[in-house]
């Protein structure tokens, strides 16, 4: 969802850049995941706010620059749990990561590494045999089933 970049003031504020659609979204959680892969931690969020193109927060326990400026690098998620439900037809990237891919002729294409956004569209890094990029857009994408760690593409294997 985001990422520390650096402290904000003397009183254990930090910047945080925001992986988010909108820069406000990460302002809908009153807890977040602050830490690396492995290692998270729970802290709530005493205020926050839109600075710029950033946002700024102050984090239950951290009380000065010091240990604000301790948090820089660190990646702020939020807890699957928190997520509201997605609407029908649509998924979050976080589901998609890691589904395999087959196409309507039975081939798997490989598994999805990442997800991202090009303005058109959403598209899919899918890596098997070699890396492919495949749009993420009705004619292509036929069926995603998530709980079946599945998705079936219209995408002939030689693309």
């Amino acid at each position: 969802m985001g990422r520390v970049v650096a402290p904000y003031g003397i009183k254990g504020w930090i910047k945080v850049q925001t992986f988010t659609q909108q820069q406000r979204g990460l302002l809908d959680y009153p807890v977040w995941q602050v830490g690396q892969e492995g290692t998270w931690q729970a802290r709530s969020v005493e205020a926050a706010k839109v600075h710029g193109a950033t946002v700024v927060a102050k984090l239950e326990g951290i009380a000065d620059r010091g240990q604000a400026a301790a948090l820089r690098r660190m990646q702020i998620a939020i807890s699957r749990d928190d997520f509201p439900a997605a609407a029908a037809g649509e998924f979050y990237w976080a589901d998609l990561i890691g589904l395999k891919v087959v196409n309507v002729a039975g081939v798997t294409l490989g598994n999805v590494a990442r997800v991202f956004e090009t303005g058109a569209n959403d598209v899919l890094v899918v890596e098997g045999e070699r890396e492919r990029l495949l749009p993420f857009i009705e004619p292509v994408v036929r069926k995603v089933d998530v709980a079946g760690g599945m998705i079936i593409v219209d995408w002939d294997a030689d693309y």
